[in-house]
């Protein structure tokens, strides 16, 4: 077969997945309004009455279909991961994995397989915010040949807890306390941090929690992990350890503390929409897989428990092996059909992927399918649409609730000799699914292994990787959860704690809850770092970046439509933005529209800030107290910021001060000071733009706060 052939075969085969995933999808428009039976309406606005203003009648078939499908239109809601956004895309690896794993999906780089993912915050329910400190779901469903996979995984790689018989009490800590229902999507609460204190094994969580990776800038921005250990099987029966990654080539980027609280209010659906517009404007958001892997002899050759789920795998230890890529091409066309129905488990696998003894995923196993019998309505939540395979289902499981299969003939058990045994188990040369053969040999105990029993080292470790910044954000992060607890003897315990994962850091939590510093200084002694879980390492990009352009009456054109441009150019989207919205007129007379308002928009929202010249819409702009609080905003929250000409002025006459150290009045020059591009020179207005967009690029420019966390001026 040559490779056009290949090629060709594999396009129909890709068609034939979608056609097989997409035969529910039904499209309305231009129809006539029928009942759930077919019938067609006449009206659907009266209901049927004895007279006109007489008593609705029983016999209106039609209202009671329509009234009782609205009343039952709800389902519970998930406990953890109610608040939940999802894409459908497809996966393709790079090279056969087969040295490592016999699983279909990853041998041939010509396959695109369809997945469809969901992300989610954990705590909140489906009506919080989007932008609340929490963990965040990654989860993804693979549509394979092979049948279904899950790879349920979160943005950080570690989880509170050791063994999942802990989790309903992790979980029962962090939700609102039941008494009076407050705090809605918080862990900033006296049960919480109750539970922390009485459970130090979640103390290297606790600092990923508190640290910029648990306020994401996107969706498209965070990392994600398969945070259990599971093992690849390759077809000779070897089976390896392995840990799973999603990389985003956007880099991995956070929002600050106060813009995420306020966005909470602004905009409350700040994740979602960015998912929703970046997919709809072909900016497909894009990961790559990596896995991390362990031959079975290395499993006890580290100074952690490889099983241990508070723990991470350090990448300068066990290197992360990039082997596909996701790409997210496609919106949902139904938000409860298909996000909210979801269903995913991590116990859903094919062969070639296999389980550890990891003790939360043991537990993992049982709950999620658990979950889903409730949520779902029964044992049948597979044949959902979003849920159903591509690969046949052939059993003899039959009934339930919601089954939308209908099987023929009288067989519905095995061994039967009435169809030859039909459906007969598969071999494991097709594809058949094989148990990794793992020897076990032990007494049955209600204990935990002493190699789990090390709680501080990797908290000690994370910390030491946080660059300055960063640390100074966990620190006013345990000033905010900790400080918000009533019970004073929780907070010297949490200062006690942390003291046993960094002296500095613990004195530090001290002096902001009130509370005494630790008597003597502690930490483990560990010394070592890891650079790849700082985001200070990230890619850094100024692709899909959103910048907000302030303008009145009177702005400069040239300096707008060439800085638009050159944004435009490098993937940088711009909005202009002015007290009322509508065509605005430039100093030339040409116009431009103000497609946001103050009242419509914020710093909060964009990435970066741009106030050209035009002396009349500078001095417009610097008597609106809404352009200078957006300006006050882009500083404190560390964006870049630019201004050409007058614009300058605005910068001047604001709280931002310090400009440039050669001084904001030299003419003609371009200035880049702390994330603050500067110049009066139009001529130089390219120069401008590729230092703006580099600075846009950076994300963030921390450097303007000095170590109390205020804003250099």
């Amino acid at each position: 077969m040559d490779k056009e052939q290949r090629q060709n075969g594999s396009v129909n085969d890709e068609n034939k997945k979608n056609q097989q995933l997409e035969s529910f999808r039904v499209d309305h428009k231009n129809t006539k309004l029928t009942t759930n039976q077919g019938v067609r309406v006449t009206n659907t606005d009266d209901s049927l009455k004895a007279g006109e203003r007489g008593p609705t009648l029983m016999e209106d078939f039609h209202f009671r279909e329509k009234m009782t499908h609205f009343d039952h239109e709800r389902i519970p809601e998930r406990v953890v991961h109610a608040r939940g956004f999802g894409a459908h895309g497809y996966f393709q690896v790079y090279e056969p994995m087969t040295e490592y794993t016999k699983a279909k999906f990853l041998q041939d780089p010509s396959v695109k397989t369809p997945v469809f993912v969901r992300f989610s915050t954990v705590v909140g329910s489906r009506g919080s915010a989007d932008t609340v400190r929490d963990v965040r779901g990654f989860a993804t469903k693979f549509y394979t040949e092979d049948g279904n996979y899950d790879l349920v995984a979160n943005n950080i790689p570690i989880f509170f807890i050791q063994d999942a018989i802990k989790f309903p009490d992790v979980v029962h800590a962090i939700k609102p306390e039941p008494h009076n229902e407050i705090p809605q999507a918080s862990a900033a609460h006296d049960t919480f941090w109750d539970f922390v204190v009485s459970n130090t094994e979640t103390a290297h969580m606790i600092m990923w929690l508190l640290s910029d990776r648990a306020i994401p800038r996107s969706f498209r921005m965070m990392e994600g992990f398969g945070v259990n250990t599971f093992r690849f099987v390759n077809e000779q029966g070897k089976a390896r350890f392995v840990k799973f990654h999603w990389k985003p080539l956007l880099g991995v980027h956070s929002l600050a503390w106060d813009e995420a609280q306020k966005l909470a209010g602004k905009d409350p659906d700040f994740h979602r929409r960015d998912l929703w517009e970046a997919i709809n404007n072909g900016e497909y958001p894009e990961y790559e897989l990596g896995v991390q892997l362990l031959e079975e002899e290395e499993e006890f050759t580290f100074d952690f428990d490889i099983l241990d789920p508070t723990k991470f795998w350090p990448e300068e230890i066990v290197p992360v092996k990039i082997i596909g890529k996701m790409t997210l091409n496609r919106n949902q066309d139904n938000f409860f059909a298909e996000t909210e129905q979801a269903a995913f488990h991590p116990g859903h696998v094919v062969p070639g992927i296999d389980f550890s003894n990891d003790p939360l995923l043991q537990g993992r196993l049982f709950s999620y399918t658990d979950t889903q019998l409730l949520r779902l309505g029964g044992p049948n939540f597979h044949e959902i649409p979003i849920n159903r395979p591509i690969a046949p289902v052939n059993n003899n499981q039959r009934d339930g609730f919601h089954r939308m299969t209908i099987d023929k003939g009288a067989v519905s058990y095995s061994p039967n000799s009435l169809r030859n045994n039909s459906p007969q188990p598969a071999s494991d040369m097709e594809h058949g699914y094989t148990h990794y053969a793992e020897k076990v040999d032990g007494q049955k105990v209600r204990k935990r292994s002493k190699s789990f029993n090390d709680h501080y080292q990797q908290a000690t470790l994370f910390w030491n990787s946080m660059s300055p910044i960063e640390k100074q954000h966990i620190v006013k992060a345990f000033h905010f959860e900790v400080g918000s607890v009533k019970d004073k003897q929780i907070k010297q315990r949490v200062v006690e704690m942390f003291n046993n994962v960094d002296g500095d850091l613990a004195v530090q939590i001290a002096q902001g809850i009130g509370v005494d510093p630790p008597a003597n200084s502690g930490g483990t002694g560990i010394t070592a770092s890891s650079s790849a879980v700082s985001q200070e390492t990230t890619i850094r990009s100024p692709r899909t970046r959103k910048v907000a352009i302030l303008i009145e009456k009177g702005f400069n054109f040239n300096d707008v439509t060439m800085v638009m441009t050159a944004l435009a150019g490098s993937g940088v989207h711009a909005d202009i933005i002015s007290k009322n919205l509508g065509m605005i007129s430039s100093a030339e007379g040409q116009q431009l529209e103000a497609t946001k308002s103050y009242a419509t928009s914020g710093s909060i929202m964009y990435d970066a800030l741009y106030i050209p010249g035009g002396k009349n819409s500078v001095d417009t702009l610097t008597m609106h107290k809404e352009a200078k609080d957006f300006l006050s905003d882009a500083f404190i929250h560390a964006k870049a910021i630019g201004a050409t000409n007058e614009g300058v002025d605005l910068l001047t006459s604001s709280d931002v001060q310090r400009i440039s150290t050669a001084g904001p009045e030299t003419k003609g020059q371009l200035f880049s000071d702390l994330g603050i591009v500067t110049i009066r020179n139009t001529a130089d207005l390219n120069s401008f733009t590729q230092e703006f967009i580099h600075s846009i690029a950076q994300h963030r420019h921390w450097m303007r706060q000095n170590q109390d966390g205020k804003m250099s001026g």
